[in-house]
């Protein structure tokens, strides 16, 4: 530690707001009973156009140094330089605690701004930042989430020989990369990606997967957590199950496709998609007839394996100890229902981009042909491969983002993800007429602005505006919408409508934040600690956050992130403790170094 000096405190808040000004009045509180402090001048009672008093005063009180404290304090610096120059002393003395720079102003921290003023004081050296510790009592992993952000990263965990706890909501792992046919801006395949990894984690030693399983309940600390997780009975024996799908040909009962994004109907016992992890059958406990019921038992009856399936099976309550935890909930898309005006839920032509890429999906309702929807013999609307092609489709951009009354942020990933639909129906239909109505192109991702020119070239009609409503007259869909390149208002006559919809926090997200501590922003998505330095870390120890809970971003992004969040925990699993993000070192650091 360097000699003390007696130090001039003046603190400069000029029209700062009441919280500034109650941790100004802490800190000339706590400094004045520091021995160093032999004078504390403020900018409300000491202007700083009085040069000779305070050189004055620095002569009388043999002041040795100036430390400027407050909101913008670097620009007061050089009036001190030149009064301690001119008291004969070193300019190089004069100290700058600028409250916008130590991030004071944003995070209200009063016990941080103590601890830097009483080091600049103390000419003690003030690292600022240091790593909390905790010990590692166990090795294990709980992954929340089994989306491609979840399956990244508890496979990286998983290959380095330690173990994996992933839990899914749902009956199977893949999230929402599952129902998609390509990926931008390579046009890859999907599945090609997704299922290989998705098989990885269904057959891997080191990973238990939970399905249909939420976590309901934590408590401990970092390295040492133990956690409470629900799983809903599956009802059907993952071990005894063949496949062989006799259950589903006589069970009675059909309800939405969640997989299809409700454009095709499903039987109560189902295995959600063919590429499921774990490939198994299971019963949807809330269109069962039996379960609702007590009644039924078709499936039973059909099935050729003894004790397989078991209606009455309850469900069950784990406890797990686990040292990490990583959050990787994912996302829901925006429900386009609540813009009355686009026609959603009232023509059945009117899409979102969801329902649409299961339409131009080989898996889905039409087997990858698209097709106008149209009523079945119970007067449902439906798809099928006998429906009639549409020739001119629009597509809607920014639903839900960038709107004031909805969502004000950019989703990120709408334009690109329009512009893949638009060269799948071109691909697909090569007469149509594919219409892409935008607000700005935001091609931000590496090969995306290259992805806009190609298609831009295979014919698609951009349009830039706003577009106000969606209307039907003499059958046909109508776009009222604007194109501000030509400076003209537009009506255009469409046979289909796709809405391309931005990214929402799920609501089940916000459930588990609260269950977990974690901080959420204004619109529900999860918070980093740093979005520059640490944006996999919570404000809570030992548990890390990946893909796009925390926020809209594409498949790169939250694989990086997955892998990212991953890395963390292998690192602390290396070190055998949890060694969380930087902190603030606290006035009682700074006190016990002292």
């Amino acid at each position: 530690m360097d000699k003390k000096i007696v130090t001039g405190l003046y603190f400069h808040y000029p029209g700062s707001s009441d919280k500034i000004t109650a941790i100004i009045n802490e800190l000339i509180s706590f400094a004045k009973v520091i021995p160093e402090v032999s004078a504390i001048w403020t900018s409300h009672n000491q202007p700083i156009n009085e040069s000779e008093k305070f050189i004055q005063e620095i002569l009388e009180k043999e002041i040795q140094q100036i430390i400027v404290v407050g909101t913008k304090a670097g620009f007061i610096q050089p009036f001190f330089n030149t009064v301690m120059r001119t008291a004969s002393r070193n300019q190089n003395k004069v100290k700058i605690f600028d409250f916008d720079e130590k991030n004071i102003f944003q995070s209200s921290d009063t016990p941080l701004a103590k601890a830097i003023l009483f080091s600049q004081i103390m000419n003690l050296r003030f690292d600022g930042l240091h790593h909390k510790q905790f010990p590692l009592n166990h090795k294990e992993t709980l992954v929340i989430g089994g989306g491609i952000a979840g399956i990244q990263a508890a496979l990286e965990i998983a290959n380095s020989g330690n173990k994996v706890f992933l839990v899914e909501k749902t009956g199977s792992i893949g999230g929402h990369m599952a129902m998609f046919d390509k990926t931008f801006p390579t046009l890859d395949c999907a599945a090609c990606i997704l299922t290989p990894k998705m098989v990885d984690v269904g057959q891997h030693p080191n990973i238990e997967v939970l399905t249909l399983s939420e976590l309901t309940e934590i408590s401990g600390k970092a390295g040492d957590f133990t956690v409470t997780i629900s799983k809903k009975a599956r009802r059907v024996s993952e071990t005894l199950c063949i496949g062989c799908g006799s259950c589903a040909e006589k069970c009675p009962s059909r309800t939405s496709s969640e997989f299809d994004a409700g454009t095709t109907m499903r039987k109560s016992i189902y295995i959600p998609f063919p590429q499921a992890v774990p490939n198994k059958y299971l019963i949807d406990a809330d269109s069962c007839i039996y379960v609702e019921k007590g009644k039924c038992g078709a499936c039973v009856k059909a099935c050729p394996v003894e004790n397989c399936i078991q209606l009455d099976e309850p469900d069950k309550e784990l406890k797990l100890k686990v040292g990490n935890i990583i959050v990787a909930t994912g996302f829901k898309t925006f429900d386009a229902s609540r813009i009355e005006q686009f026609g959603y839920g009232k023509y059945p032509n009117v899409l979102t981009s969801l329902e649409f890429e299961r339409l131009v999906n080989a898996s889905g309702p039409t087997e990858g042909q698209i097709r106008y929807r149209t009523k079945d013999k119970r007067g449902n609307w439906i798809f099928t491969t006998e429906g009639e092609e549409p020739r001119k489709i629009a597509l809607i951009h920014c639903v839900g983002s960038r709107d004031e009354n909805f969502n004000k942020y950019c989703s990120r990933v709408c334009c690109m993800y329009s512009l893949k639909l638009a060269h799948l129906i071109k691909e697909k239909m090569p007469r149509a007429k594919v219409y892409e109505y935008y607000i700005d192109m935001r091609a931000f991702g590496k090969g995306y602005e290259e992805f806009y020119d190609r298609i831009r070239h295979e014919g698609i009609h951009m349009v830039r505006g706003r577009t106000a409503m969606v209307f039907e007259s003499k059958g046909h869909l109508h776009l009222r919408t604007e194109d501000i390149v030509q400076q003209k208002l537009i009506e255009q006559e469409v046979d289909m409508v796709v809405l391309a919809v931005g990214l929402e926090a799920r609501p089940e997200t916000s459930r588990l934040a609260q269950i977990l501590g974690l901080n959420t922003t204004h619109d529900g998505w999860l918070k980093e600690s740093d979005s520059l330095d640490e944006n996999v870390l919570s404000n809570i120890d030992g548990i890390l956050i990946a893909g796009a809970c925390q926020g809209p971003k594409d498949i790169p992004d939250a694989v990086t992130q997955g892998a990212a969040a991953a890395s963390k925990v292998l690192e602390n699993i290396l070190n055998n403790a949890v060694n969380h993000s930087l902190v603030p070192e606290t006035e009682e650091d700074i006190l016990s170094k002292a």
